[in-house]
């Protein structure tokens, strides 16, 4: 078996152009990505899929700078990138991240792997999306090359082929989910990067917590708990609907 993570990178956005490559604490958010991503026990690859396009050529530079394999398919068609990025990886289960979360936790990735590798091959996909109780920033998708291969033949939507996954959770009835949650209900909270306040605010977090690619998300909320003005810096964004693009 070989769990694969697919981390999708991108240089274009509509709300902050170039963000994946922007610097955080003296590090690019693309490298804290793979870096906080390669702490995770139950991964055996790391693959950055990126678009064809000449503006995205400084993300396989980047990519080969990490030290992580790149796979290059469709701008638009994402649905598309990843199945052929896991195909081109022999990869048995694909997890899904994207380059925009730089505190993403791999304690986290690891249960959400773990969730779905024990009833594995039964299930088809496993996240800590179905039911949100952690920071939008921690998004963790895992399913079976299977069930993506029948995403990627059967999903006619926009928002199913940019999103990669909406076709398996918005069939239930025809493929088996898990949905992995946490005790506590943060999932009012953004740690992802979508705006220049969201990114204001894990560069924030950064430097109070020393710039370090290990530091936890448990250490996280102890310094947002403490000093919860920080969360003042990006709650006012809003997420963009799925069909938004």
């Amino acid at each position: 078996m070989k769990p694969v993570i697919i981390i999708q990178a991108r240089m274009g956005s509509t709300r902050l152009p170039g963000k994946v490559l922007m610097d955080i604490g003296g590090q690019t958010m693309l490298a804290r990505v793979v870096n906080r991503a390669r702490l995770a026990k139950t991964v055996r690859a790391i693959v950055v899929a990126t678009s064809t396009s000449v503006s995205d050529d400084v993300i396989i530079e980047q990519a080969r700078a990490l030290g992580v394999d790149a796979f290059r398919g469709d701008d638009e068609d994402v649905l598309s990138r990843f199945y052929k990025a896991a195909r081109a990886f022999n990869a048995d289960v694909v997890i899904r991240i994207t380059a925009d979360c730089p505190l993403i936790e791999p304690e986290i990735i690891d249960r959400v792997i773990t969730a779905f590798l024990e009833v594995y091959p039964k299930a088809d996909f496993a996240a800590n999306t179905l039911q949100r109780t952690y920071p939008k920033g921690m998004d963790v998708e895992v399913a079976s090359f299977t069930a993506l291969e029948r995403a990627w033949r059967q999903a006619g939507k926009f928002y199913q082929r940019t999103h990669v996954f909406p076709y398996i959770y918005e069939n239930p009835d025809s493929f088996d989910l898990i949905s992995v949650t946490d005790e506590r209900d943060n999932s009012w909270m953004r740690w992802t990067v979508d705006t220049e306040e969201d990114l204001e605010f894990v560069r924030a977090v950064y430097s109070a917590l020393g710039n370090d690619d290990s530091v936890s998300w448990r250490e996280v909320l102890v310094l947002l708990d403490r000093t919860p003005e920080l969360l003042e810096i990006n709650k006012h964004v809003q997420q963009k609907a799925l069909e938004a693009g």
